[in-house]
């Protein structure tokens, strides 16, 4: 299949999802965090996972999602392509009930992510992209192409994504060097897409995530023109590694010269 068709079966599999997701969000008992086997939380993760499997199962490429089996590296190291798929990104902001989760799914080649699916279904809004094609949002019933500012790290007032609660050393140290910087806070992979479509400027990440947290997002930063690099490096974070945790990395638009 084209990477069009490919993308379209994607879109329709995280839209399906975000239906099943939000009849239990909108219905379920959030007193309970853990993921016992009853909680909304995890009902709401397969149901997604199922809605979306469902889908991309058609296009009889492998899929690899934070809530199906195991697949060790001896096989997914034989894969061309592959399916990286997070069916519920956000878990705090899912119990929040705060609407800042998502359902993540990209198209992975050569180690890159080379589509990108994230559904926000509180909002209705679905962001996508294909390498070199462009990013674009959809929402209200219109479609917007993103693109990133163009910034200098000298400059006054750049909105990083961080916690306006908690900042680690390293993150605050990042801080620090910059010019009155202004916090913009908020959940799961909304983080990467809020520098994609230019509310926000830098999203350090000092932190751990897991890949599937970051796959999708990272397809559509970079299609809109900005960059995911891994901390302290020019190299872009990669997909399908033996270990599937992230190394830190620092999310970027792009720079002035």
């Amino acid at each position: 299949m084209e990477l069009k068709q490919l993308l379209e079966i994607a879109k329709t599999a995280a839209t399906k999802a975000a239906v099943s997701v939000l009849e239990i969000y909108q219905s379920g008992d959030f007193s309970i965090e853990a993921k016992a086997d009853d909680s909304p939380l995890t009902l709401a993760d397969k149901a997604s996972h199922l809605a979306i499997v469902a889908e991309l199962e058609k296009t009889q490429i492998p899929i690899l999602s934070e809530e199906g089996a195991k697949i060790e590296f001896s096989e997914r190291k034989e894969w061309e392509y592959f399916w990286m798929i997070d069916p519920l990104d956000g878990t705090k902001e899912f119990i929040k009930r705060n609407g800042e989760f998502t359902i993540n799914i990209a198209l992975i080649h050569g180690g890159k992510s080379i589509l990108g699916v994230v559904q926000v279904p509180v909002r209705d809004e679905l962001y996508f992209s294909i390498q070199g094609e462009g990013a674009f949002k959809e929402a209200n019933g219109k479609i917007n192409e993103l693109k990133i500012n163009k910034i200098s790290m000298a400059d006054s007032g750049l909105r990083v994504v961080a916690s306006r609660s908690h900042l680690s050393d390293e993150t605050q140290r990042f801080m620090d060097g910059l010019n009155s910087p202004e916090i913009v806070s908020m959940g799961s992979s909304l983080k990467l897409l809020a520098v994609a479509e230019g509310t926000a400027d830098l999203y350090p990440r000092f932190a751990p995530t897991m890949e599937w947290d970051t796959a999708a997002a990272q397809a559509i930063v970079e299609a809109a023109g900005g960059s995911v690099t891994i901390q302290g490096t020019n190299k872009p974070v990669v997909y399908n590694k033996e270990n599937l945790l992230n190394p830190h990395f620092f999310v970027s638009c792009e720079l002035k010269n």
